[in-house]
């Protein structure tokens, strides 16, 4: 049998999932994407990558606002599915009751650990051994339904939030194809996730990136990863405000003041912290190109004893 289905998704992260059920025996009877958005210099109306996708299929293509009255015109084609993957809006319970077999999201994270808006960014700065994705069956709560299935990785010590992002898109997508072959036979009945360590990843905010260098080198590490692709860590260094892209925790044997910069040749920037020394690797001024450290002093010269900062009035905003 045949199954009907609509999918609903946003970013690049859905891509993987959506192409997923365009190869398998589904009928992907529409596609639900958030409207386009002004994006770039010229802040001009993008498409979202899901909707790109869908037009290449010639795929029916819906892109409410909200979904406050999507539940009739979901009625009218009778499906058997929803499949939702980083779309953004939130499902009224009408609509999660219209599909025969409910609604399904791909979730990318090991739930109940990291539930909302930025579960790869959270896992990495927390310093999670180990994340993955679940399957779950939605309900009205957020990220709080039954668990389908799971998909577990480990979090590469050198690994940012564009790469763990990818490698979970892909799982999550075949994740998904397995579940598909399961329903295709029968139901497949969820499991009720762990009462005991549920815990939120609030979305991503640029006020948080500013580095607080009183803070341990490895949670600063922890976070240049997480934050890397976007919003990027960033901190100030006199008038210059520079986004750091890579860095490396060391141990520190000084009693420099946190933000002093250590050492500043040879390829090598070193900044003090609380507990330890935070060697810089990539860097870049906001509007420029990312240069690995050797490449960045050869044209920046930064003094030895100068120190990197976080702007007050930003810092109170964390």
């Amino acid at each position: 049998m045949t199954l009907r289905a609509v999918f609903a998704g946003t970013p690049d992260f859905a891509i993987p999932s959506l192409e997923v059920m365009l190869d398998s025996d589904v009928e992907v009877c529409a596609v639900y994407t958030q409207p386009d958005r002004p994006a770039g210099r010229g802040r001009k109306l993008r498409a979202s990558p899901i909707k790109e996708l869908a037009r290449r299929h010639a795929l029916t293509l819906r892109q409410p606002a909200d979904l406050d009255t999507e539940a009739p015109y979901l009625s009218t084609l009778n499906i058997d599915l929803m499949v939702v993957v980083a779309y953004g809006l939130i499902l009224p319970r009408a609509v999660l009751a219209t599909p025969r077999l409910g609604c399904i999201n791909v979730h990318a994270s090991l739930l109940p650990r990291w539930r909302g808006a930025a579960p790869i960014q959270r896992a990495i700065e927390a310093g999670d051994a180990r994340t993955g994705v679940t399957l779950m069956q939605m309900d009205e709560g957020l990220d709080t339904g039954p668990v389908l299935a799971t998909a577990d990785t480990l979090i590469n010590e050198c690994e940012n939030s564009g790469s763990l992002h990818n490698r979970l898109a892909t799982l999550g997508a075949q994740a998904l194809r397995d579940l598909l072959a399961q329903l295709h036979r029968t139901p497949v009945i969820g499991t009720p996730q762990a009462a005991t360590g549920a815990c939120y990843a609030r979305q991503l905010t640029r006020a948080e990136t500013w580095l607080d260098w009183q803070s341990p080198a490895e949670v600063l590490e922890r976070r240049i990863r997480a934050f890397n692709p976007w919003p990027l860590a960033r901190s100030r260094l006199g008038d210059m405000d520079y986004l750091i892209r890579r860095a490396r925790a060391k141990p520190s044997c000084t009693r420099a003041d946190p933000g002093m910069v250590l050492r500043a040749q040879d390829g090598l920037i070193q900044v003090q912290t609380a507990n330890g020394a935070l060697e810089l690797l990539e860097l870049q001024r906001p509007g420029g190109k990312a240069l690995d450290t050797r490449a960045f002093l050869h044209g920046r010269p930064i003094k030895p004893g100068s120190i990197f900062t976080t702007p007050e009035a930003d810092h109170a905003q964390r």
